[in-house]
């Protein structure tokens, strides 16, 4: 089944722009930049837009906090009579290392308060693309960790994720779930060590 809509999860507000879990609502922005989208419409609890074309498609942003992000993509999906096969599902993953992508065509939750609500509403059945925001200082609560902004010295790989993510779902639509998975799913490249 043809992705038909991409949605990034995050929470609303502009304190949480530049937070580690934010970065869902931060590849749906570029997506709708890279696609000249129309201006984010508010409805049924989500910001939506929708690409035109020979192949329409969706970028869905809930408004509901993340932890509470299943029902307004459930009554979204409804609404437009989407399956949740045809929505990938864009979020953070503390448990990847920054700058790392995996794609997958279904699964489950994880750790992941706000993935759990969307497969609460809706089940294991729809594709999801985790990034990576694990860095390399250890951390003390995790509620914590996710709300905080990253470290200077992370925002270039997470700049390249966000591009890499864009591109990742552009392949996605374009040849499906599973070749863009097999030439996305890696570690991030080292950084170069310093020239002395």
């Amino acid at each position: 089944m043809d992705i038909a809509a991409v949605v990034g999860l995050g929470n609303p507000g502009r304190e949480y722009e530049a937070t580690r879990h934010n970065v869902g609502f931060r590849v749906a922005d570029a997506l709708a930049t890279r696609w000249r989208t129309p201006t984010w419409r508010l409805g049924r609890h989500v910001l939506s837009t929708r690409r035109g074309g020979s192949r329409p498609l969706w970028l869905i942003k809930p408004q509901d906090f993340m932890n509470l992000s299943g029902p307004a993509v459930a009554a979204f999906a409804t609404a437009e009579a989407l399956a949740p096969a045809e929505l990938l599902v864009v979020v953070d993953d503390v448990e990847l290392a920054v700058g790392q992508l995996r794609l997958r065509a279904s699964g489950g939750a994880g750790t992941h308060n706000g993935l759990r609500s969307v497969v609460d509403e809706m089940g294991e059945g729809f594709p999801r693309l985790r990034l990576g925001i694990r860095g390399e200082r250890p951390r003390q609560d995790l509620a914590d960790y996710v709300l905080a902004p990253f470290e200077p010295a992370e925002l270039a790989v997470v700049e390249q994720m966000v591009t890499d993510a864009v591109a990742c779902i552009e392949m996605a639509v374009r040849v499906g779930i599973p070749r863009a998975a097999s030439h996305y799913n890696r570690s991030p490249e080292p950084p170069a060590p310093a020239a002395s």
